[in-house]
Formats: C-alpha cells, sequence, structure tokens
C-alpha cells in the first residue's frame, strides 16, 4: 500500500535521527532557551533578512495557529479566513475554544484577496449595530492553501497593504510552507518578513518529527508570546528537540530541498493524472492533487493506494487528494503510473 494522504505519513529525515542521536546526551536549560534553539533562531532570522524578528517554537499546528490567534486578538475579535481555511475547516473549533471567532470568506480556489478584506472590514464598520458583531481583528491565510494554491507576491503585498490600512494584523500559516517556497511565482521568506505579522515554518509536514518555527515581525505581538506559549501548553520542556530539528533542517537547505522534492514528484504525479485523461478540481502547483476520477477507478486503486476524499463531483465521480511528501520516491509515482495504466478509460 502506497499512503497518498498526507506528507506526515513517515517519521522524520534520517539526518534529524542522527542530530538528535549525536545531541541526546547533551545537557541544556528548557523551555527552548538553549544553544541549539538560539542557533536555529539565527538561521531564521538570516533565512529572512531580518536580524530584529522574534522566533519561537512550537509543537504542532493547531497550537500554533491558536495561540498565535489569541496573541493577537482583543476578546471581541474574530480573524478573517477563507472558508476553506485549515481554522475554519479542520481545526475542531479549536479557535472558537479560546472565545475568538473564525470569520469565513467565500473562496473558490482557497484563497482570499485584498478586496474580500476591504469589504468585510468596511461592511463591519458601516453597520449601525457593528458594536453587537464580532469585528474583525485579524487576517488569517495559508500558504499554500488547503486547495495547494498559492499566493504571488502581488496579492501578498495586496493584502498586506489593506491589512495595515486598518491596523490588522496578517497572518501566514506555513504549515506547507517549504512546498509553498518550491512552487513557480511563490513568495521568498524575506518577502514574508516584510508583508506578515507573524507566519511560521512548518516542520511537521516537511521532514521533521513535530515542530513549528513561528516567524514575528510585530513587536507588540512578540510581547509576551511565550506567556502564551505556556498558557497554551506549547512549551515543551525538552525545547532543545525542536532547536536542534530546525537546526538541521535549515543550516545546509535541507527544509528547501525537502519541499522541492514534494513538489517535483507532484508534478510528476500530475503529468500521470492528466496523461489518464482525469482533470483536476484545482490547479495546484504544490504537493497537493485534487483529480478527479470515476468511483469505478477509485474502487481498483483502492487495494494498493490510499487517498483522502475530497467531494463528490457528480454519481460517478469523485475529487481526491492525492499528497506527495518530502520522501516520496521516483519509484512510488511510477507504480501508481503503472497501476492507472492498467484501468479502463471508460468509468
Amino acid at each position: 500500500m502506497i499512503r497518498w494522504e498526507c506528507d506526515y505519513a513517515e517519521g522524520c529525515h534520517p539526518d534529524i535521527l542522527a542530530a538528535l542521536a549525536r545531541t541526546n546526551w547533551e545537557q541544556t536549560p528548557g523551555y527552548g532557551v538553549d544553544e541549539h534553539c538560539d542557533r536555529a533562531r539565527a538561521l531564521i532570522r538570516d533565512l529572512c533578512q531580518a536580524p530584529d524578528t522574534c522566533v519561537e517554537f512550537l509543537v504542532g499546528g493547531t497550537q500554533t495557529n491558536t495561540t498565535v490567534i489569541a496573541a493577537a486578538l482583543r476578546p471581541h475579535q474574530g480573524v478573517l479566513c477563507a472558508h476553506t481555511g485549515h481554522i475554519n475547516c479542520h481545526e475542531t473549533g479549536a479557535i472558537e475554544s479560546t472565545g475568538h471567532k473564525v470569520l469565513p470568506l467565500p473562496s473558490a480556489d482557497g484563497k482570499i484577496t485584498a478586496q474580500q478584506v476591504r469589504d468585510a472590514v468596511e461592511a463591519h464598520w458601516q453597520d449601525s449595530t457593528h458594536e453587537h458583531l464580532v469585528q474583525p481583528g485579524m487576517v488569517y491565510l495559508s500558504h499554500p492553501t488547503e486547495q495547494g494554491t498559492v499566493y504571488t507576491a502581488q496579492e501578498l503585498t495586496a493584502i498586506s497593504q489593506v491589512c495595515r490600512e486598518f491596523g490588522l494584523p496578517l497572518f501566514v500559516d506555513g504549515a506547507r510552507l517549504a512546498y509553498g517556497l518550491a512552487a513557480e511565482e511563490s513568495v521568498t521568506l524575506p518577502l514574508l518578513a516584510q508583508l506578515c505579522d507573524v507566519f511560521y515554518l512548518g516542520g511537521t509536514k516537511v521532514g521533521t518529527l513535530f515542530g513549528e518555527a513561528v516567524v514575528i515581525s510585530n513587536p507588540t505581538l512578540a510581547s509576551d508570546f511565550r506567556y502564551l506559549i505556556k498558557q497554551r501548553g506549547g512549551m515543551l520542556a525538552k525545547g532543545r528537540l525542536l532547536g536542534v530539528q530546525f537546526e538541521t533542517m535549515l543550516e545546509d537547505g535541507l527544509y528547501f530541498r525537502l519541499g522541492k522534492n514534494g513538489v517535483e514528484q507532484a508534478q510528476r504525479l500530475r503529468a500521470v493524472f492528466a496523461h489518464k485523461g482525469y482533470p483536476f478540481r484545482y490547479d495546484s502547483p504544490t504537493n497537493q492533487l485534487f483529480p478527479i476520477l470515476p468511483n469505478a477507478h477509485l474502487e481498483q486503486l483502492s487495494g494498493k493506494h490510499a487517498w483522502s476524499f475530497w467531494e463528490k463531483v457528480d454519481e460517478t465521480h469523485t475529487a481526491v487528494r492525492f499528497c506527495t511528501s518530502w520522501c516520496t520516491t521516483p519509484e512510488q509515482v511510477e507504480q501508481l503510473a503503472a497501476d492507472l495504466k492498467g484501468l479502463s478509460q471508460q468509468p
């Protein structure tokens, strides 16, 4: 069985296991104030060309999203995002559990626009009863989105300008950021640091055992952020485990190579689906693909491959998600191609 459901089905890159074993008997301070975390912070600041940013480490994506959003919002405020955004669809009401409402905006491809943000904020303040409504207090984006799409530099710049006009912190969820950075026409780390108040480099889905590195450019958000990490249960006692992993990923570009592998294998897989004649639900340049297959073909593949259900297209066709990862191999793509070749062209 080859598993295509997600990009975290495997453990971690061997270099990380080696680094953890090599440093296992070191004695260091706890809670992320050790030399490995400091080294990882310095590497991230250099890559972002932002020497004054705050960098902190948390364990997982949902924990990171709830902590950042809680830090940015006042009690009466909510967060604007695409209606398909992770915080709106796949985090079990985690944001609402902190006392903040998710304010979803319609999206056809996982992205929202600067005009949508402007319209939402202006509509709130133009409502004569606005004090009875949840106030838009920040903007959440994913790069890549849940649909595998990415924001261009022009799109992100426009959203950032609107956010700054209205005083809204801009937060970019980077759980799959390495795959976004590897896509054509993507933004860069320095641009993210320049345009965002806060974003993060995801490790869990790009080859670490666990861990997300939060980059905070806005000093107001950075103030007391470690208190919130602790309060939300995110301050790992053995914090050096996070530092060692990000240090290993970033010191020689491994993070970017792993992201590139995921995207390259996805594009090979895209060609396989296209050759078979399957259309795509979204035009994704990253490691998530959404082909539309006849149900009969999915049934025939189910014993050899696993994927994620996305949505029913009609009575006989289903859109599914195939995810490549940091360690997907050409041989796995070739095996799927061979298995698809044996299927009938007709549903």
